[in-house]
């Protein structure tokens, strides 16, 4: 099983780099291994695949074509789908198993899926629908990013298993959301809506992962298709149909078995009754670094046919329970409530209380969502309010003790001062901010400000920033450069702490130190991005003085600058607003104006880089020294190349070929570096 396991890992390592590098290539026009490489790679990977019988989700090697339906096909399932059993009883674990063992696993908290292969390939995939009929989402499931398209058995297999989002990519695709109120809620949700997409190119862009929790049957004879399951984890370890397989009558040795045909697995523990309470305290422990959702565990028994003589009741399987977790609940004081305004005007009203230990962890603050809920909870500062984590983690107010009422809603926006008001839709009141410039609203030209090729304050996410936007500490740019001001909020703050505030605070400090064409970039000139600032500050000697006031006529002389772009960029530095953010940014930057004359030499010249690099940490380096000294670095090989950059010359790559076909030099890194320690093309 370790060999197996490790082919797989190999395999999807291979998978990763091939599909790097077919992106950089056909989408971004770059290429960062030559088609030698790129072969010789895919090859490696064709002969593991022959070799395993395991094809992999995203392998280059297979085209799974993407489909648009008007509505998912439906099935009917063999029979009703149960639920599980359950109880908040550790100690009743032991006694449900008795002298049986079991495996206890996470109940993992997305879709479960039933898939059906014959003959090695993914034949169907079904979601539970209402437990009688269910979805065909196959086409969806083929995108799944762990999940084998392909496996070395030959017969039919019939596994059961949850479709999830990773809490990484759940928060990485909120982030792309810029509405605050679009935001999916949690990851469930998300999944439940991508893996039932008409379109499963979207699926594709969600990054739906697989975990197998059941073998249903694996036999040599094809057999009529079991559909099954979404919603709950139901009938989790279902007994297994007549089987071609010796499993040693043992559930643990099937998950074994599915683990050699390329299935990823439930995490599971084999347990007893004297061990099982024990092995529950090991899986709480691990519930903050899962980085799978769950919302409890499943204990199955492992004895095959002892579970099949137990048969079910109406609404359960005798051989399966679930265990859910008690919400431990605490007593505490609320003393304020922290209005936080968001991009899309919404102001949102979180509780803060007198911190408590929750599930081993601090507590002091709560969402309360919105008005509404405020309503019905009838809260007041200095109420009694009992507070608990769901699932373990999200902290939530359960109830008001003592609803005084007395809390009033401001009048006004926290950030920018102007009026808000209450919106109610569909019976829900909520707090906006109508002033249309209120810096909470302009998310996006913070993080922009923020970027590597801008200010590059490292460490400082759009996250990051909407949270110190809606605490009051970000309100211009300069601000960012000044939190030390805002020391005891910053640290206070969720997701803060002393560490995380010096980091960013250090980080600040590095990106005060900067260049003129770096703040251009950063200000947001309409049209203006990182290749014309460097012109426009070289035009103007890196002086920040004449590049905010040089004329129309003179910008329009610089190479690259046209009237369209110049009127825009004459338009943003007479605003007088964006003329007192540029002073009071000013005021706190230290700008390195040095300026070499002669330094030019490359004037003209256009350079393409391909393949890896020897001396250069990365590209954007390379790219920098070629233009400080006047070149301009293009993405493709065209007839207006100069030299085409590539430690390989004799590469075989597309941007070699074309170089060779047009007369245009291929030289290495070694050329360039000589030219830029002489100063000239001589060397």
């Amino acid at each position: 099983m370790e060999k197996v396991m490790d082919i797989k890992k190999l395999m999807e390592e291979k998978i990763r780099v091939l599909n790097e590098a077919a992106k950089a290539y056909y989408v971004e026009g770059r290429e960062i291994m030559s088609n030698f490489e790129y072969d010789k790679l895919y090859d490696e990977l064709a002969e593991l695949e022959k070799e395993s019988g395991m094809i992999l989700s995203g392998s280059p090697t297979q085209q799974v074509g993407y489909e648009v339906l008007s509505e998912l096909p439906k099935e009917a399932h063999p029979s009703r789908m149960l639920s599980l059993d359950k109880t908040k009883d550790r100690d009743a674990l032991s006694d449900w198993l008795g002298n049986q063992e079991g495996l206890l696993s996470w109940k993992l908290d997305g879709l479960t899926i039933v898939l059906t292969y014959r003959n090695q390939k993914l034949e169907k995939a079904v979601t539970r629908g209402n437990g009688e009929i269910g979805e065909v989402i196959t086409q969806n499931a083929k995108t799944f990013v762990n999940l084998p398209l392909s496996i070395p058995f030959d017969g039919e297999l019939v596994i059961r298993g949850e479709a999830v989002i990773t809490y990484a990519d759940f928060e990485k695709i909120n982030e792309s959301i810029p509405e605050l109120d679009a935001k999916y809620k949690n990851p469930r949700n998300l999944c439940s809506g991508s893996v039932r997409q008409l379109n499963s190119k979207i699926t594709a862009e969600r990054k739906v992962r697989f975990y197998a929790f059941s073998l249903v049957s694996a036999t040599n004879t094809p057999e009529t298709s079991h559909g099954d399951s979404d919603g709950e984890q139901l009938d989790l370890f279902a007994t297994p149909k007549s089987s071609s397989i010796d499993f040693s009558n043992s559930r643990e040795e099937q998950m074994k078995w599915l683990i050699s045909q390329g299935f990823d697995i439930v995490d599971y523990k084999r347990v007893n009754s004297a061990n099982v309470v024990a092995a529950v305290g090991e899986f709480e422990k691990a519930i903050e670094e899962n980085p799978v959702p769950s919302d409890g565990l499943v204990l199955t028994l492992d004895d095959i046919a002892y579970s099949a003589s137990l048969g079910t009741t109406a609404k359960f399987p005798r051989d399966s329970i679930a265990f859910k977790w008690r919400d431990q609940i605490a007593d505490t004081t609320l003393r304020e409530i922290e209005w936080s305004a968001s991009r899309t005007g919404l102001i949102n009203p979180v509780a803060i209380f007198d911190p408590v230990e929750l599930e081993g962890t601090t507590v002091s603050r709560a969402s309360l969502h919105n008005i509404s809920i405020m309503e019905e909870l009838e809260i007041g500062i200095g109420d009694t309010v009992q507070v608990y984590k769901a699932n373990m983690i999200i902290p939530q107010i359960a109830e008001n003790l003592t609803r005084s009422g007395n809390l009033i809603v401001p009048e006004n926006c926290p950030v920018c001062g102007k009026r808000a008001e209450i919106k109610a839709e569909s019976g829900v009141k909520t707090l906006y901010c109508v002033n249309p410039e209120c810096p909470a609203k302009k998310i996006k030209s913070f993080t922009h400000f923020v970027a590597r090729d801008a200010m590059d304050v490292d460490g400082l996410s759009e996250m990051s920033i909407e949270k110190l936007i809606a605490r009051g500490v970000l309100r211009t740019p300069a601000d960012i450069f000044k939190m030390d001001r805002f020391k005891q909020e910053i640290v206070s703050m969720e997701g803060f702490g002393e560490k995380s505030y010096d980091k960013l605070v250090a980080a600040a400090e590095k990106a005060s130190h900067t260049t003129p064409d770096r703040l251009l970039y950063a200000l947001g000139v309409p049209g203006i991005g990182s290749a014309n600032a460097k012109i426009i500050a070289k035009a103007c000697e890196n002086s920040w003085e004449r590049m905010q006031n040089i004329g129309l006529a003179e910008l329009q002389t610089i190479d690259g600058v046209g009237e369209v772009l110049a009127r825009g960029y004459r338009d943003f530095f007479d605003n007088p607003d964006n003329q007192a953010v540029t002073k009071e940014l000013l005021s706190v930057l230290k700008i390195d104006e040095s300026f070499e004359t002669g330094k030019d030499f490359m004037q003209g010249l256009t350079f393409v880089i391909t393949g890896s690099l020897n001396h250069y940490a990365n590209r954007d380096e390379l790219v920098a020294d070629l233009e400080a000294c006047g070149a301009k670095v293009a993405g493709s090989v065209s007839s207006k190349t100069s030299y085409l950059i590539n430690n390989d010359v004799s590469s075989s790559s597309g941007k070699n070929k074309k170089a060779k076909e047009l007369g245009i030099p291929i030289i290495d890194e070694k050329q360039v570096l000589a030219w830029l320690e002489d100063g000239s093309l001589n060397n």
